[in-house]
């Protein structure tokens, strides 16, 4: 019998200078464990007269992963954090009760031809810290945990698993992990995964059960103890999961939460520019993205 549940195909969108595929949410599959949307940026090429813009956003309930395998992008936030993001290190921002965070081309590329290559991820909080304060912590790429097993890579970029875990300071037991292959090779990690799981191909194939699937496709594991697959040689697949919430996640525009009411009020208060609510960016004070006036009536 299959492990795979579902199979997603990544839907890509062009929103400007790039391509973004969306992974989650679908339809049939709102989140894994506590991951509630993830998007696969690029790769793209921008030439020297195109950048990547996007003006001061809200946030609640959630935090963000940005993780790059090309390019750059300076974050800035409300909290006061003012950094580039390089490939191979760990964004990590917690909006908790809100915040407000700006993604740019830095200053330096702006005028450069460049590539841009990535993953933007959002994880659920625990509904106690729903209402928390604002945090962000930045993780640089040689603190991750990377190991070489038979061949094969494994990188830990978030969470725990494996007996080993990443100091990226996530806030309920999850996993988000690179597996790199030169050659190709068996993987059976199922006794090192929990909750729900899924797996995305980057790179080459992967084969289980007698089915291959290849790049920009999403499994979902119907048993993460019965993960086990072949991988292609030069293959790269990331794999997220682990325990999801007793309580269901709504998503709407860029807010999540626990309670819709709390959504409600988000919107209202970015609606308004509540400032309050959602402090400025500094260093990005004279720009935002409006809340599209669309949903401003519409209930999540």
């Amino acid at each position: 019998m299959s492990n795979i549940g579902l199979i997603i195909e990544e839907k890509s969108a062009d929103i400007g200078n790039f391509l973004v595929g969306r992974l989650l949410p679908f339809r049939e599959k709102r989140a894994v464990g506590p991951f509630v949307f993830i998007d696969h940026m690029g790769p793209a090429e921008l030439k020297n007269y195109q950048n990547l813009d996007v003006p001061p956003h809200p946030h609640i309930g959630l935090s963000t992963l940005t993780y790059l395998l090309e390019g750059s992008i300076f974050h800035r936030d409300s909290v006061g954090s003012a950094i580039e993001i390089q490939p191979g290190a760990v964004n990590w921002m917690t909006a908790g009760k809100g915040v407000v965070h700006s993604e740019r081309t830095p200053e330096y590329l702006r005028h450069s031809d460049k590539r841009l290559h990535g993953f933007q991820i959002w994880v659920g909080l625990p509904k106690h810290l729903e209402q928390s304060e604002p945090t962000f912590h930045h993780t640089e790429a040689n603190e991750i945990p990377v190991w070489d097993e038979d061949g094969i890579q494994y990188k830990l970029i978030a969470g725990e698993a494996f007996g080993r875990k990443s100091p990226v300071p996530v806030h309920s037991k999850l996993f988000f992990i690179e597996i790199k292959t030169k050659e190709a090779k068996k993987i059976s990690i199922g006794k090192d995964l929990y909750g729900e799981a899924a797996m995305y191909v980057l790179d080459g194939t992967v084969s289980t059960d007698g089915n291959s699937y290849g790049s920009k496709q999403l499994m979902i594991a119907k048993d993460t103890k019965l993960c086990e697959f072949d991988m292609s040689e030069n293959g790269t697949v990331y794999l997220f999961g682990g325990e999801p919430f007793d309580e269901e996640r709504f998503i709407f525009w860029n807010f999540v939460n626990s309670d819709k009411e709390m959504i409600e009020q988000a919107k209202v208060n970015w609606n308004d520019q509540n400032h309050e609510a959602f402090p400025l960016v500094p260093g990005d004070e004279d720009d935002y993205v409006p809340l599209p006036k669309a949903i401003l009536n519409r209930k999540p």
